[in-house]
Protein backbone atom coordinates (compact mmCIF):
# COMPACT_ATOMS: atom_id res chain seq x y z
CA UNK A 1 0.00 0.00 0.00
CA UNK A 2 1.13 3.44 -0.99
CA UNK A 3 2.36 6.26 2.22
CA UNK A 4 -0.29 8.84 1.88
CA UNK A 5 1.45 12.42 2.61
CA UNK A 6 -1.73 14.71 4.49
CA UNK A 7 -1.34 18.54 5.11
CA UNK A 8 -2.36 20.14 8.18
CA UNK A 9 -3.82 23.43 7.33
CA UNK A 10 -4.61 26.10 10.06
CA UNK A 11 -8.58 26.25 10.90
CA UNK A 12 -8.45 29.96 11.53
CA UNK A 13 -6.28 33.14 11.54
CA UNK A 14 -4.15 33.56 14.51
CA UNK A 15 -1.04 33.12 16.14
CA UNK A 16 1.30 29.97 16.33
CA UNK A 17 0.57 29.90 20.15
CA UNK A 18 2.62 26.54 21.32
CA UNK A 19 3.86 23.40 18.54
CA UNK A 20 2.93 20.02 20.49
CA UNK A 21 4.68 17.75 18.74
CA UNK A 22 8.19 17.48 16.50
CA UNK A 23 9.34 16.67 12.82
CA UNK A 24 9.51 12.38 13.12
CA UNK A 25 6.59 12.50 15.96
CA UNK A 26 4.64 9.52 15.68
CA UNK A 27 0.70 11.18 16.72
CA UNK A 28 -2.74 9.25 16.82
CA UNK A 29 -6.16 10.94 15.74
CA UNK A 30 -7.42 13.71 17.66
CA UNK A 31 -3.89 14.44 19.20
CA UNK A 32 -3.49 18.02 19.88
CA UNK A 33 -0.68 19.29 17.44
CA UNK A 34 -0.90 22.88 17.87
CA UNK A 35 -2.12 25.95 19.59
CA UNK A 36 -3.21 28.85 17.73
CA UNK A 37 -4.98 32.11 19.71
CA UNK A 38 -7.18 33.47 17.27
CA UNK A 39 -7.38 37.33 16.76
CA UNK A 40 -9.88 37.82 19.36
CA UNK A 41 -7.79 36.02 21.73
CA UNK A 42 -9.41 32.37 22.21
CA UNK A 43 -7.14 29.69 21.94
CA UNK A 44 -7.76 26.93 18.70
CA UNK A 45 -6.66 23.58 19.33
CA UNK A 46 -5.30 21.69 16.24
CA UNK A 47 -6.11 18.06 15.94
CA UNK A 48 -6.57 15.47 13.35
CA UNK A 49 -8.29 12.29 12.53
CA UNK A 50 -5.66 10.03 11.50
CA UNK A 51 -2.74 8.77 12.85
CA UNK A 52 1.18 8.33 11.44
CA UNK A 53 4.24 10.21 11.58
CA UNK A 54 4.85 14.11 11.60
CA UNK A 55 7.29 14.47 8.15
CA UNK A 56 7.74 18.53 8.28
CA UNK A 57 6.86 21.40 10.25
CA UNK A 58 6.01 24.40 8.29
CA UNK A 59 5.53 26.98 10.73
CA UNK A 60 7.21 28.62 14.28
CA UNK A 61 5.58 29.52 17.71
CA UNK A 62 4.59 33.22 17.05
CA UNK A 63 4.36 32.94 13.00
CA UNK A 64 0.96 34.44 11.73
CA UNK A 65 -1.17 32.10 9.85
CA UNK A 66 -4.06 31.45 7.95
CA UNK A 67 -6.66 28.88 7.10
CA UNK A 68 -4.37 28.42 4.15
CA UNK A 69 -1.64 27.95 5.96
CA UNK A 70 -0.18 24.90 6.08
CA UNK A 71 0.91 23.77 9.65
CA UNK A 72 2.70 20.47 9.21
CA UNK A 73 2.64 16.96 6.98
CA UNK A 74 1.56 14.12 8.05
CA UNK A 75 2.68 10.86 6.71
CA UNK A 76 -0.76 7.98 7.44
CA UNK A 77 0.09 4.66 8.79
CA UNK A 78 -2.99 3.81 7.30
CA UNK A 79 -4.11 1.88 10.52
CA UNK A 80 -7.58 2.00 11.35
CA UNK A 81 -8.28 2.33 14.98
CA UNK A 82 -12.19 2.17 15.64
CA UNK A 83 -11.60 6.00 17.24
CA UNK A 84 -13.67 9.16 17.07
Amino acid sequence: MQALIQPIYSPCDGKVENILVNESSHIYEWEKLFLIREKNGSIKEVTVGLSGLITSLEVKENQNVTPNTVLATIKDDLLITGSD
